[in-house]
Protein backbone atom coordinates (compact mmCIF):
# COMPACT_ATOMS: atom_id res chain seq x y z
CA UNK A 1 0.00 0.00 0.00
CA UNK A 2 1.71 3.26 -1.10
CA UNK A 3 -0.29 5.48 1.28
CA UNK A 4 -1.85 4.71 4.67
CA UNK A 5 -4.41 7.44 5.44
CA UNK A 6 -5.24 6.54 9.06
CA UNK A 7 -4.46 9.12 11.74
CA UNK A 8 -3.69 8.19 15.34
CA UNK A 9 -7.28 9.07 16.28
CA UNK A 10 -8.58 6.77 13.51
CA UNK A 11 -6.46 3.92 14.87
CA UNK A 12 -7.69 4.42 18.43
CA UNK A 13 -11.31 4.53 17.23
CA UNK A 14 -10.96 1.32 15.21
CA UNK A 15 -9.28 -0.52 18.08
CA UNK A 16 -12.06 0.57 20.43
CA UNK A 17 -14.69 -0.68 17.98
CA UNK A 18 -13.23 -4.21 18.02
CA UNK A 19 -12.42 -4.19 21.74
CA UNK A 20 -8.61 -4.22 21.47
CA UNK A 21 -6.32 -2.15 23.68
CA UNK A 22 -3.51 -1.81 21.12
CA UNK A 23 -2.27 -3.02 17.76
CA UNK A 24 0.04 -5.44 19.58
CA UNK A 25 -3.03 -7.03 21.15
CA UNK A 26 -4.11 -8.13 17.68
CA UNK A 27 -1.16 -10.52 17.68
CA UNK A 28 -1.39 -11.85 21.23
CA UNK A 29 -1.71 -15.43 19.96
CA UNK A 30 2.01 -15.40 19.11
CA UNK A 31 3.96 -17.14 21.94
CA UNK A 32 6.08 -14.73 23.97
CA UNK A 33 9.25 -16.77 23.39
CA UNK A 34 9.01 -16.08 19.67
CA UNK A 35 8.91 -12.32 20.11
CA UNK A 36 12.00 -10.13 19.95
CA UNK A 37 12.52 -6.68 21.39
CA UNK A 38 14.37 -5.10 18.48
CA UNK A 39 15.97 -5.72 15.11
CA UNK A 40 19.54 -4.59 15.64
CA UNK A 41 20.50 -4.64 11.97
CA UNK A 42 17.38 -2.88 10.70
CA UNK A 43 17.75 0.92 10.71
CA UNK A 44 15.19 3.27 12.14
CA UNK A 45 12.30 4.26 9.94
CA UNK A 46 12.88 7.05 7.42
CA UNK A 47 10.63 9.77 6.10
CA UNK A 48 9.09 9.36 2.66
CA UNK A 49 11.57 11.83 1.18
CA UNK A 50 14.58 10.08 2.74
CA UNK A 51 13.49 6.58 1.74
CA UNK A 52 12.89 7.75 -1.83
CA UNK A 53 16.38 9.23 -1.96
CA UNK A 54 17.86 6.03 -0.52
CA UNK A 55 16.12 3.76 -3.02
CA UNK A 56 17.11 5.97 -5.96
CA UNK A 57 20.73 5.78 -4.78
CA UNK A 58 20.60 2.02 -4.52
CA UNK A 59 18.99 1.67 -7.94
CA UNK A 60 21.68 3.92 -9.42
CA UNK A 61 24.28 1.57 -7.97
CA UNK A 62 23.14 -1.09 -10.42
CA UNK A 63 24.07 1.21 -13.29
CA UNK A 64 22.42 1.34 -16.71
CA UNK A 65 24.63 -0.85 -18.88
CA UNK A 66 23.95 -1.54 -22.55
CA UNK A 67 22.58 -5.08 -22.72
CA UNK A 68 23.39 -7.41 -25.61
CA UNK A 69 22.46 -10.60 -23.73
CA UNK A 70 19.58 -12.73 -24.93
CA UNK A 71 19.66 -16.48 -24.26
CA UNK A 72 15.96 -16.70 -23.46
CA UNK A 73 15.27 -13.33 -21.81
CA UNK A 74 15.01 -10.24 -23.99
CA UNK A 75 15.04 -6.49 -23.55
CA UNK A 76 12.20 -5.00 -25.58
CA UNK A 77 10.58 -1.60 -25.42
CA UNK A 78 7.42 -1.75 -23.31
CA UNK A 79 4.97 1.13 -23.84
CA UNK A 80 4.29 2.89 -20.53
CA UNK A 81 0.57 2.27 -20.82
CA UNK A 82 1.10 -1.52 -20.51
CA UNK A 83 2.03 -1.47 -16.85
CA UNK A 84 -0.03 1.63 -16.09
CA UNK A 85 -3.05 -0.53 -16.88
CA UNK A 86 -1.71 -3.83 -15.54
CA UNK A 87 -1.00 -2.34 -12.09
CA UNK A 88 -4.46 -0.84 -11.65
CA UNK A 89 -6.08 -2.35 -8.58
CA UNK A 90 -8.66 -4.39 -10.46
CA UNK A 91 -5.89 -6.20 -12.38
CA UNK A 92 -3.06 -6.09 -9.86
CA UNK A 93 -4.95 -7.84 -7.09
CA UNK A 94 -7.18 -10.13 -9.18
CA UNK A 95 -7.19 -13.69 -7.82
CA UNK A 96 -7.63 -17.05 -9.54
CA UNK A 97 -11.12 -16.87 -11.10
CA UNK A 98 -12.77 -19.84 -9.40
CA UNK A 99 -16.09 -17.99 -9.13
CA UNK A 100 -17.03 -16.97 -12.64
CA UNK A 101 -19.85 -14.68 -11.51
CA UNK A 102 -17.32 -12.55 -9.61
CA UNK A 103 -14.46 -12.71 -12.11
CA UNK A 104 -15.80 -11.80 -15.55
CA UNK A 105 -13.15 -9.12 -16.16
CA UNK A 106 -10.26 -11.43 -15.30
CA UNK A 107 -11.76 -14.29 -17.30
CA UNK A 108 -12.31 -12.13 -20.38
CA UNK A 109 -8.73 -10.85 -20.23
CA UNK A 110 -7.42 -14.43 -20.11
CA UNK A 111 -9.75 -15.46 -22.93
CA UNK A 112 -8.41 -12.65 -25.12
CA UNK A 113 -4.86 -13.75 -24.25
CA UNK A 114 -5.65 -17.34 -25.23
CA UNK A 115 -7.13 -16.15 -28.52
CA UNK A 116 -4.02 -14.16 -29.42
CA UNK A 117 -1.68 -17.03 -28.52
CA UNK A 118 -3.60 -19.47 -30.72
CA UNK A 119 -3.43 -16.95 -33.56
CA UNK A 120 0.33 -16.52 -33.13
CA UNK A 121 1.04 -20.26 -32.98
CA UNK A 122 -1.66 -21.37 -35.47
CA UNK A 123 -2.87 -24.05 -33.06
CA UNK A 124 -6.36 -24.68 -31.75
CA UNK A 125 -6.24 -24.21 -27.99
CA UNK A 126 -4.23 -22.20 -25.47
CA UNK A 127 -4.12 -22.62 -21.72
CA UNK A 128 -4.09 -19.72 -19.26
CA UNK A 129 -0.30 -19.70 -18.92
CA UNK A 130 2.38 -21.72 -17.14
CA UNK A 131 5.06 -20.89 -14.58
CA UNK A 132 7.80 -20.09 -17.12
CA UNK A 133 9.20 -21.21 -20.45
CA UNK A 134 11.44 -23.95 -19.03
CA UNK A 135 8.71 -25.62 -16.96
CA UNK A 136 6.31 -25.31 -19.92
CA UNK A 137 8.63 -27.60 -21.90
CA UNK A 138 8.63 -30.10 -19.04
CA UNK A 139 4.83 -29.98 -18.96
CA UNK A 140 4.69 -30.36 -22.75
CA UNK A 141 6.89 -33.46 -22.50
CA UNK A 142 4.63 -35.02 -19.86
CA UNK A 143 1.59 -34.08 -21.94
CA UNK A 144 3.12 -35.75 -25.02
CA UNK A 145 3.71 -38.99 -23.10
CA UNK A 146 0.09 -39.00 -21.88
CA UNK A 147 -1.22 -38.23 -25.35
CA UNK A 148 0.95 -40.64 -27.35
CA UNK A 149 0.24 -43.89 -25.52
CA UNK A 150 1.11 -46.09 -28.49
CA UNK A 151 4.75 -45.21 -27.77
CA UNK A 152 6.20 -46.55 -24.53
CA UNK A 153 9.91 -45.84 -25.05
CA UNK A 154 9.81 -42.68 -22.95
CA UNK A 155 12.39 -41.14 -25.32
CA UNK A 156 12.08 -37.47 -26.14
CA UNK A 157 14.54 -36.21 -28.74
CA UNK A 158 15.76 -32.61 -28.60
CA UNK A 159 17.09 -30.64 -31.54
CA UNK A 160 20.60 -29.32 -30.74
CA UNK A 161 19.30 -25.76 -30.51
CA UNK A 162 16.95 -26.37 -27.57
CA UNK A 163 17.79 -24.06 -24.66
CA UNK A 164 20.09 -26.04 -22.31
CA UNK A 165 18.40 -24.58 -19.24
CA UNK A 166 15.05 -25.81 -20.53
CA UNK A 167 16.54 -29.29 -20.94
CA UNK A 168 17.82 -29.29 -17.35
CA UNK A 169 14.47 -28.14 -15.94
CA UNK A 170 12.55 -30.67 -18.05
CA UNK A 171 14.85 -33.48 -16.90
CA UNK A 172 14.47 -32.40 -13.25
CA UNK A 173 10.68 -32.35 -13.45
CA UNK A 174 9.97 -35.27 -15.80
CA UNK A 175 13.15 -37.35 -15.64
CA UNK A 176 11.95 -39.36 -12.64
CA UNK A 177 8.84 -40.49 -14.52
CA UNK A 178 10.45 -42.84 -17.01
CA UNK A 179 11.22 -40.10 -19.52
CA UNK A 180 14.65 -39.56 -21.05
CA UNK A 181 15.82 -36.51 -23.00
CA UNK A 182 18.37 -37.07 -25.74
CA UNK A 183 19.98 -34.64 -28.18
CA UNK A 184 19.93 -35.09 -31.93
CA UNK A 185 23.32 -34.62 -33.63
CA UNK A 186 24.42 -31.08 -34.51
CA UNK A 187 25.77 -29.91 -37.85
CA UNK A 188 28.93 -27.94 -37.00
CA UNK A 189 28.40 -25.64 -39.98
CA UNK A 190 24.85 -24.52 -39.27
CA UNK A 191 24.33 -25.35 -35.57
CA UNK A 192 21.12 -27.15 -36.53
CA UNK A 193 20.21 -30.85 -36.77
CA UNK A 194 22.82 -32.65 -38.83
CA UNK A 195 23.44 -36.05 -40.35
CA UNK A 196 20.97 -38.72 -41.41
CA UNK A 197 18.02 -38.99 -39.04
CA UNK A 198 17.61 -42.42 -37.45
CA UNK A 199 14.32 -44.07 -38.46
CA UNK A 200 14.65 -46.56 -35.59
CA UNK A 201 14.82 -43.94 -32.83
CA UNK A 202 11.27 -44.72 -31.61
CA UNK A 203 10.70 -41.34 -29.90
CA UNK A 204 7.54 -40.37 -28.06
CA UNK A 205 8.12 -36.75 -29.07
CA UNK A 206 10.62 -34.54 -30.86
CA UNK A 207 11.33 -31.04 -29.52
CA UNK A 208 12.28 -28.32 -32.02
CA UNK A 209 13.24 -24.81 -30.89
CA UNK A 210 12.65 -22.11 -33.49
CA UNK A 211 14.63 -19.85 -33.51
CA UNK A 212 17.20 -22.08 -31.85
CA UNK A 213 19.15 -21.14 -28.74
CA UNK A 214 21.91 -20.03 -31.14
CA UNK A 215 19.49 -17.80 -33.06
CA UNK A 216 19.62 -20.11 -36.09
CA UNK A 217 16.58 -21.33 -38.02
CA UNK A 218 15.93 -25.07 -38.23
CA UNK A 219 14.38 -26.84 -41.20
CA UNK A 220 11.20 -27.29 -39.18
CA UNK A 221 9.25 -28.80 -42.07
CA UNK A 222 11.73 -31.65 -42.55
CA UNK A 223 11.99 -32.37 -38.82
CA UNK A 224 8.23 -32.24 -38.27
CA UNK A 225 7.50 -34.61 -41.13
CA UNK A 226 10.23 -37.01 -39.99
CA UNK A 227 8.93 -37.02 -36.41
CA UNK A 228 5.38 -37.74 -37.51
CA UNK A 229 6.58 -40.61 -39.73
CA UNK A 230 8.12 -42.11 -36.58
CA UNK A 231 4.77 -41.85 -34.81
CA UNK A 232 6.13 -39.11 -32.53
CA UNK A 233 4.45 -35.88 -31.48
CA UNK A 234 6.19 -32.60 -32.28
CA UNK A 235 6.73 -30.00 -29.56
CA UNK A 236 7.70 -26.55 -30.83
CA UNK A 237 9.55 -24.22 -28.46
CA UNK A 238 9.07 -20.77 -29.95
CA UNK A 239 9.84 -17.12 -29.30
CA UNK A 240 6.44 -15.37 -29.59
CA UNK A 241 7.96 -12.20 -31.07
CA UNK A 242 9.53 -14.18 -33.90
CA UNK A 243 6.15 -15.60 -34.90
CA UNK A 244 5.27 -12.25 -36.46
CA UNK A 245 7.86 -13.13 -39.15
CA UNK A 246 8.44 -16.88 -39.05
CA UNK A 247 6.16 -19.78 -39.90
CA UNK A 248 3.89 -20.62 -36.97
CA UNK A 249 4.34 -24.11 -35.45
CA UNK A 250 0.81 -25.07 -36.45
CA UNK A 251 1.98 -24.79 -40.08
CA UNK A 252 5.21 -26.79 -39.76
CA UNK A 253 5.46 -29.67 -42.21
CA UNK A 254 2.43 -31.40 -43.65
CA UNK A 255 0.45 -31.61 -40.40
CA UNK A 256 1.93 -28.96 -38.07
CA UNK A 257 3.42 -29.25 -34.61
CA UNK A 258 1.19 -30.90 -32.03
CA UNK A 259 2.15 -28.73 -29.04
CA UNK A 260 3.82 -25.32 -28.85
CA UNK A 261 5.29 -23.76 -25.74
CA UNK A 262 7.83 -21.18 -24.70
CA UNK A 263 8.59 -18.08 -22.67
CA UNK A 264 6.16 -15.16 -22.82
CA UNK A 265 8.54 -12.61 -21.28
CA UNK A 266 9.22 -10.82 -24.61
CA UNK A 267 5.56 -9.75 -24.66
CA UNK A 268 5.59 -6.77 -22.32
CA UNK A 269 7.43 -8.17 -19.29
CA UNK A 270 10.63 -6.33 -18.28
CA UNK A 271 13.94 -7.94 -17.40
CA UNK A 272 13.77 -8.24 -13.62
CA UNK A 273 16.75 -10.12 -12.18
CA UNK A 274 15.36 -13.45 -13.26
CA UNK A 275 11.59 -13.00 -13.17
CA UNK A 276 8.75 -13.30 -12.74
CA UNK A 277 8.07 -14.50 -16.28
CA UNK A 278 5.35 -16.73 -17.69
CA UNK A 279 5.20 -19.79 -19.88
CA UNK A 280 2.65 -20.35 -22.62
CA UNK A 281 1.28 -23.51 -24.17
CA UNK A 282 -0.98 -24.21 -27.15
CA UNK A 283 -1.94 -27.49 -28.81
CA UNK A 284 -4.16 -29.21 -31.32
CA UNK A 285 -7.78 -29.68 -30.29
CA UNK A 286 -7.47 -33.47 -30.03
CA UNK A 287 -4.95 -33.17 -27.20
CA UNK A 288 -6.80 -30.57 -25.15
CA UNK A 289 -7.91 -33.05 -22.47
CA UNK A 290 -4.26 -33.65 -21.61
CA UNK A 291 -3.32 -29.97 -21.47
CA UNK A 292 -2.22 -28.84 -17.99
CA UNK A 293 -3.26 -25.62 -16.32
CA UNK A 294 -6.40 -23.60 -16.77
CA UNK A 295 -8.49 -22.91 -19.86
CA UNK A 296 -11.08 -20.14 -20.10
CA UNK A 297 -14.10 -20.65 -22.34
CA UNK A 298 -16.72 -18.29 -23.75
CA UNK A 299 -20.43 -19.04 -23.48
CA UNK A 300 -23.80 -17.27 -23.23
CA UNK A 301 -26.14 -16.89 -20.28
CA UNK A 302 -29.91 -17.34 -20.13
CA UNK A 303 -30.33 -13.86 -21.62
CA UNK A 304 -28.01 -14.72 -24.51
CA UNK A 305 -25.33 -12.40 -23.14
CA UNK A 306 -21.66 -13.46 -23.48
CA UNK A 307 -19.94 -14.81 -20.40
CA UNK A 308 -16.66 -16.48 -19.49
CA UNK A 309 -15.77 -19.37 -17.21
CA UNK A 310 -13.07 -21.94 -16.50
CA UNK A 311 -13.74 -24.98 -18.65
CA UNK A 312 -12.41 -28.52 -19.21
CA UNK A 313 -11.09 -28.25 -15.68
CA UNK A 314 -10.94 -31.49 -13.68
CA UNK A 315 -11.40 -31.25 -9.91
CA UNK A 316 -8.11 -33.12 -9.56
CA UNK A 317 -6.30 -29.91 -10.48
CA UNK A 318 -7.32 -28.40 -7.16
CA UNK A 319 -8.21 -31.27 -4.82
CA UNK A 320 -6.79 -34.68 -5.78
CA UNK A 321 -3.37 -33.45 -6.80
CA UNK A 322 -1.88 -36.93 -7.21
CA UNK A 323 -4.27 -37.51 -10.12
CA UNK A 324 -3.84 -34.08 -11.70
CA UNK A 325 -2.35 -33.54 -15.16
CA UNK A 326 0.03 -31.08 -13.53
CA UNK A 327 1.10 -30.04 -10.06
CA UNK A 328 2.52 -26.76 -11.35
CA UNK A 329 -0.74 -24.94 -11.85
CA UNK A 330 0.63 -21.45 -11.33
CA UNK A 331 -1.17 -19.02 -13.59
CA UNK A 332 1.10 -16.00 -13.97
CA UNK A 333 -1.99 -13.84 -14.26
CA UNK A 334 -0.37 -10.42 -13.89
CA UNK A 335 2.27 -11.19 -16.53
CA UNK A 336 -0.41 -12.55 -18.84
CA UNK A 337 -2.43 -9.37 -18.35
CA UNK A 338 0.59 -7.29 -19.36
CA UNK A 339 1.17 -9.50 -22.40
CA UNK A 340 -2.47 -9.15 -23.44
CA UNK A 341 -2.28 -5.37 -23.21
CA UNK A 342 1.07 -5.34 -25.05
CA UNK A 343 -0.23 -7.47 -27.93
CA UNK A 344 -3.45 -5.47 -28.14
CA UNK A 345 -1.49 -2.21 -28.42
CA UNK A 346 1.05 -3.41 -30.98
CA UNK A 347 -1.18 -5.62 -33.07
CA UNK A 348 0.31 -8.07 -35.53
CA UNK A 349 1.92 -5.35 -37.67
CA UNK A 350 3.53 -3.71 -34.65
CA UNK A 351 4.91 -7.02 -33.43
CA UNK A 352 6.31 -7.66 -36.91
CA UNK A 353 8.07 -4.30 -36.82
CA UNK A 354 9.66 -5.20 -33.47
CA UNK A 355 10.82 -8.56 -34.85
CA UNK A 356 12.13 -7.10 -38.10
CA UNK A 357 14.00 -4.26 -36.41
CA UNK A 358 15.56 -6.70 -33.94
CA UNK A 359 16.77 -9.00 -36.70
CA UNK A 360 18.20 -6.06 -38.63
CA UNK A 361 20.02 -4.74 -35.57
CA UNK A 362 21.80 -8.00 -34.76
CA UNK A 363 22.81 -8.41 -38.40
CA UNK A 364 24.27 -4.90 -38.39
CA UNK A 365 26.03 -5.53 -35.08
CA UNK A 366 27.49 -8.86 -36.17
CA UNK A 367 28.65 -7.43 -39.48
CA UNK A 368 30.67 -4.77 -37.70
CA UNK A 369 32.00 -7.00 -34.92
CA UNK A 370 33.28 -9.62 -37.36
CA UNK A 371 35.31 -6.91 -39.08
CA UNK A 372 37.50 -6.93 -35.94
CA UNK A 373 40.47 -9.26 -36.21
CA UNK A 374 39.93 -12.22 -33.91
CA UNK A 375 36.11 -12.21 -34.19
CA UNK A 376 34.27 -14.52 -36.60
CA UNK A 377 30.72 -15.68 -37.05
CA UNK A 378 30.38 -19.33 -36.03
CA UNK A 379 27.29 -20.70 -37.81
CA UNK A 380 26.17 -20.16 -41.38
CA UNK A 381 22.60 -19.60 -42.51
CA UNK A 382 19.66 -17.39 -41.58
CA UNK A 383 19.04 -16.26 -38.01
CA UNK A 384 16.65 -14.22 -35.91
CA UNK A 385 17.84 -11.60 -33.36
CA UNK A 386 20.69 -13.66 -31.91
CA UNK A 387 23.81 -15.29 -33.35
CA UNK A 388 27.07 -16.86 -32.22
CA UNK A 389 30.52 -15.33 -32.57
CA UNK A 390 33.83 -17.20 -32.30
CA UNK A 391 36.57 -15.30 -30.48
CA UNK A 392 40.30 -15.94 -30.54
CA UNK A 393 40.49 -15.68 -26.75
CA UNK A 394 38.48 -16.77 -23.68
CA UNK A 395 35.03 -15.22 -23.65
CA UNK A 396 34.79 -14.73 -19.86
CA UNK A 397 37.69 -12.26 -19.75
CA UNK A 398 36.25 -10.31 -22.70
CA UNK A 399 32.84 -10.04 -21.04
CA UNK A 400 34.42 -8.88 -17.78
CA UNK A 401 36.32 -6.16 -19.62
CA UNK A 402 33.19 -5.05 -21.45
CA UNK A 403 31.25 -4.98 -18.18
CA UNK A 404 33.84 -2.56 -16.81
CA UNK A 405 32.76 -0.29 -19.67
CA UNK A 406 29.03 -0.69 -18.84
CA UNK A 407 28.38 -3.10 -21.70
CA UNK A 408 26.84 -6.53 -21.16
CA UNK A 409 28.39 -8.10 -24.22
CA UNK A 410 26.51 -11.37 -24.52
CA UNK A 411 26.20 -14.90 -23.15
CA UNK A 412 29.22 -17.16 -22.69
CA UNK A 413 28.45 -20.57 -24.19
CA UNK A 414 31.47 -22.27 -22.59
CA UNK A 415 29.56 -24.03 -19.79
CA UNK A 416 26.69 -25.32 -21.93
CA UNK A 417 28.59 -25.98 -25.15
CA UNK A 418 32.32 -26.42 -24.37
CA UNK A 419 32.80 -28.14 -27.73
CA UNK A 420 32.20 -24.79 -29.46
CA UNK A 421 35.34 -23.28 -27.93
CA UNK A 422 35.40 -19.52 -27.33
CA UNK A 423 31.80 -18.99 -28.41
CA UNK A 424 29.79 -15.87 -27.55
CA UNK A 425 26.04 -15.55 -28.08
CA UNK A 426 25.01 -11.96 -28.83
CA UNK A 427 21.56 -10.41 -29.12
CA UNK A 428 20.22 -7.06 -30.30
CA UNK A 429 16.55 -6.13 -30.10
CA UNK A 430 14.70 -3.10 -31.44
CA UNK A 431 15.86 -1.12 -28.39
CA UNK A 432 19.40 -0.81 -29.74
CA UNK A 433 20.30 2.41 -31.56
CA UNK A 434 23.14 3.07 -33.95
CA UNK A 435 24.97 4.78 -31.08
CA UNK A 436 24.56 1.66 -28.92
CA UNK A 437 26.01 -0.52 -31.65
CA UNK A 438 28.86 1.97 -32.15
CA UNK A 439 29.65 1.81 -28.43
CA UNK A 440 29.87 -1.99 -28.45
CA UNK A 441 31.97 -2.13 -31.63
CA UNK A 442 34.35 0.56 -30.35
CA UNK A 443 34.79 -1.10 -26.96
CA UNK A 444 35.42 -4.57 -28.38
CA UNK A 445 37.75 -3.19 -31.03
CA UNK A 446 39.86 -1.44 -28.39
CA UNK A 447 40.00 -4.59 -26.26
CA UNK A 448 41.16 -6.73 -29.17
CA UNK A 449 43.64 -4.12 -30.35
CA UNK A 450 45.16 -3.36 -26.95
CA UNK A 451 44.81 -6.77 -25.31
CA UNK A 452 47.12 -9.67 -25.92
CA UNK A 453 45.81 -12.50 -28.04
CA UNK A 454 45.08 -15.52 -25.84
CA UNK A 455 43.63 -18.91 -26.73
CA UNK A 456 41.56 -21.03 -24.39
Amino acid sequence: MPFIPHTQDDTVEMLAAIGADSIDALFDEIPAELLIDSLDRVPLGLSEMDITRLMHARAAGDGSPLCFIGAGAYEHHIPTVVWDIATRGEYYSAYTPYQAEASQGTLQTIYEYQTMMTELTALDVSNASMYDGASSLAEAALMAVRSNRKKDSGRILLAPGVNPTYEKVAAAIAGRQGITFERLPMDETTGNVGGVLDDSADPVAVVIQQPSFFGTLEDVDRLTNWAHLQGALVIGVVNPTSLALLKAPGHWGEDGADIACGEGQPLGVPLSSGGPYFGFMTCKQKYVRQMPGRIVGRTTDLNNQPGYTLTLQAREQHIRRSKATSNICTNQGLMVTAATIYLSLLGFDGLAQVARRSQQNVSRLAGRLTAIEGVERLFEGPHFHELVLQLDRPVAAVLDALADRDILGGYNLADSYPELGNALLICATETKTEADIDAYVTALGELFTNGSRRSA
